[in-house]
């Protein structure tokens, strides 16, 4: 029975292996372009190795999209638990997201929904759990640092919030060829905050774009 220890600790790093590879191509060709065979091709690996992990390329797609999610999930809570302010807290994370998908070329989002329907809706899903608590939290720290308006619908806000960080990413909305993702993101961000601030936290909005400005 310990024999078999080494055999697991050796599956976990091909897997691991695989999955970091496979987020690196799909986010730089796009998931429809990359085949299984280019992706063991740049491993030097046999296609067969691949299959002992993943049963299919969909399962793959599913678990590069979700080890994505969960390392961006550990640095947006790395960042709440260490910001000063709830305002500096969203353009940190902005920053964060932006260099994390720094090598994304080929709408992701888009390739995901139209050929991984299922895997797309599990992350939408998972997203949303995940971003409308967090962003819960702050508004809330934001409304008791007396930042933003006391009047305001917490819960409401924090659904709208995530609500339009989707819909930027809609290339039928917003062309790529017209606009960027860091411009969508930086000045839909500008956007929902100046909507909720009070004259303390607009002070506090002010000062930091003009000091942050791409």
């Amino acid at each position: 029975m310990f024999l078999k220890f080494p055999d697991v600790h050796l599956h976990l790093i091909m897997r691991d292996t695989i999955i970091n590879k496979s987020v690196e191509m799909f986010l730089t060709l796009g998931f429809k372009s990359v085949t299984m065979d280019d992706i063991a091709n740049e491993l030097a690996i046999s296609k067969k190795t691949i299959y002992q992990h993943f049963e299919n390329k969909t399962k793959l797609v599913e678990a590069t999209t979700l080890h994505v999610f969960n390392n961006i999930c550990d640095g947006i809570d790395c960042i709440c638990s260490a910001s000063k302010n709830p305002i500096e807290e969203l353009y940190d994370i902005k920053m964060f997201v932006m260099n994390y998908l720094k090598n994304e070329k080929t709408s992701p989002q888009y390739q995901l929904k139209k050929y991984y329907p299922k895997t797309f809706e599990l992350l939408q899903v998972k997203q949303f759990e995940k971003m409308h608590e967090s962003v819960k939290e702050s508004i809330q720290k934001g409304v008791d640092t007396q930042l933003f308006r006391s009047n305001i619908d917490v819960d409401f806000i924090s659904r709208m919030y995530f609500n339009g960080m989707s819909g930027i990413k809609d290339g039928t909305i917003f062309p790529p060829e017209l606009y960027n993702m860091e411009y969508l993101m930086e000045s839909y961000l500008e956007y929902h905050l100046r909507a909720i601030v009070t004259e303390k936290g607009m002070k506090i909005l002010n000062n930091f774009i003009k000091q942050n400005q791409s």
